[in-house]
């Protein structure tokens, strides 16, 4: 069984930068429909003593959204956020967060003006410690409830405008899972089973990829804050071509348990984890939102899945074919559109025709119906944390995108897409606000970069730098080892030569005294003296008998 290495954290507490912030969370603010926290920095209204920003009135994008969501004033997150405050902190410069006391992405320092690019890497190219810290940087999340936000568990007439405020507290991971449900739920027209299922402010539009870029910012961005680590960025998974869940593993995201396929693995850290807003079907019955209580274990089968739907991962053929588009979006800028990078790369468009409303589900939307558990869940799919891990996937795509076709901002759509993506809408449900089309840019003017669009060195470096730092860790344990080796190799020798010598002795008088005993005279004088045969006088013996 893989053990998560414990860590001893810093917690880093201060501002950060989805909502609901708490001190926007309360009767007084509501009702006012103000959200202007103060900043610790110099206690004024979102630090506008130190001239980090100012509490402004909150001024929307009046353009129309397309015939999709044909109501108006019935969902909470229409024009957002005025439902809730017309009132929040407008940030300059550099600084950004519901009070303005952080930093726009990509920007570090006192005063914002200190320029960062942080690397996001392929899971399979971290180090084993990378790996153990990703790992437990998540479970920290995932246990550390969230000092800074609550969630809503009503809608603002079921808090009698207000008055009687709905929130919960979370986890700092689940604070996302929460954010993910809400921007995807279903309408709410008013009593069981009422609602209109043909909306979602962050999916089957536009958005898509801008909305999900900002998650996955703010997501790494709560675990830097939370672990104290400026470093952290969030690895992606490369599924193209994969035959089965590579990722699944203990020492990863977790394996198959083997009591019941739909769990993970005990082995895993992950296998305690519990869901939550990820009942969709029960909450629309009830009318009613998530009250974000916990609803069961993290539940995942990888492969078994309806293949009616998807027959297989998302090929290398499939990718390439998608990032060939050269519209960002078309037609009725939905589900059904065609020709149109957006929908393909989410999965309603056939990655071999470009043909929308496909009957089979292709590259982002294969990746959850594929693990078919709780990543398969639109409102739920964020419980799984590979969903991280696809995301910054996809995210990696967009940007490939984004390089390789350089839109014109005009490409995203300024009016008549479903409601929530036009390019002038901010996103749901976070505060400070984000407009859609801010986003529509390059991860490079937002501070990372992925390995896999380094140059070719660059890859190649990127792919040997976790052996080589793994190396590095051992390489004084091999040169003690070396130098033990040869120190007994030396002394060996030196002991021998030694040993060597009386043996050699030894030998030589035994010989001598062996050829002594078995002498025998030569057969023929060897000199020959006044005609006489004279014997040798020294006992002269040839070197054998």
């Amino acid at each position: 069984m893989w053990r998560v290495t414990v860590i001893t954290f810093t917690l880093i507490w201060a501002p950060s930068l989805q909502q609901f912030p708490r001190p926007c969370a309360t009767r007084q603010a509501l009702l006012t429909k103000e959200c202007c926290p103060l900043w610790e920095g110099d206690g004024s209204a979102c630090g506008a003593s130190s001239g980090r920003g100012f509490c402004q009135d909150v001024e929307v994008s009046d353009a129309p959204d397309g015939p999709q969501y044909p109501f108006s004033g019935v969902d909470d997150r229409e024009k957002w956020p005025l439902v809730f405050f017309n009132r929040t902190c407008q940030c300059t410069g550099n600084f950004m967060g519901f009070n303005c006391g952080d930093c726009k992405f990509g920007y570090v320092g006192v005063n914002c003006n200190e320029r960062r690019q942080t690397l996001r890497r392929n899971i399979f190219h971290l180090s084993r410690g990378e790996r153990i810290r990703l790992v437990s940087y998540l479970n920290l999340a995932k246990q550390t409830v969230s000092k800074d936000y609550v969630v809503l568990t009503g809608t603002y007439q079921e808090m009698d405008n207000g008055s009687n405020p709905m929130f919960a507290n979370v986890s700092v991971y689940d604070i996302f899972v929460w954010m993910h449900y809400y921007v995807s739920h279903d309408a709410l027209l008013g009593g069981p089973g009422n609602v209109w299922t043909d909306v979602d402010f962050a999916h089957w539009a536009p958005a898509f990829l801008p909305w999900h870029r900002v998650y996955l910012l703010h997501w790494e961005h709560e675990i830097r804050k939370l672990v104290g680590d400026g470093s952290f960025s969030i690895p992606y998974w490369d599924w193209r071509d994969a035959q089965g869940c590579d990722v699944c593993t203990d020492e990863l995201m977790g394996g198959r348990s083997t009591q019941d396929s739909s769990l993970l693995s005990p082995g895993s850290i992950f296998s305690s984890w519990r869901v939550l807003c990820s009942q969709a079907q029960d909450y629309n019955n009830q009318g009613v939102l998530c009250d974000a209580r916990a609803e069961g274990l993290l539940r995942r089968n990888p492969g078994n899945h309806n293949r009616n739907v998807v027959e297989r991962l998302p090929t290398s053929a499939d990718v390439a074919f998608t990032l060939s588009l050269a519209n960002y979006d078309t037609g009725p800028l939905d589900r059904t559109a065609n020709m149109s990078f957006r929908n393909t790369m989410e999965g309603f468009g056939d990655p071999q025709t470009g043909l929308g409303n496909s009957t089979r589900m292709g590259m982002h939307a294969a990746l959850h119906v594929f693990m078919n558990g709780s990543m398969s869940s639109v409102q739920g799919s964020a419980n799984d944390p590979i969903f991280l891990l696809h995301h910054a996937f996809v995210d990696s795509l967009y940007e490939e995108w984004l390089r390789r076709h350089r839109p014109d901002p005009s490409q995203y759509p300024s009016s008549n897409a479903p409601i929530g993506h036009n390019s002038g809408y901010y996103m749901v449900p976070f505060l400070p606000l984000h407009r859609n089309i801010e986003y529509f840019t390059s991860s490079k003017d937002l501070g990372y970069e992925y390995s896999r669009l380094l140059d070719a060195t660059q890859r190649l470096s990127e792919a040997m730098r976790p052996y080589l730092e793994e190396l590095q860790d051992v390489w004084p344990w091999l040169l003690l080892a070396g130098l033990c080796g040869g120190f007994v190799s030396v002394s060996v020798a030196a002991a021998a030569r030694r040993v060597k010598r009386p043996i050699l002795g030894w030998r030589q008088l035994s010989e001598w005294r062996w050829k002594r005993l078995f002498a025998f005279p030569e057969s023929q004088p060897l000199i020959r003296q006044n005609g006489l045969e004279v014997s040798q006088v020294h006992n002269y013996q040839t070197a054998s008998m």
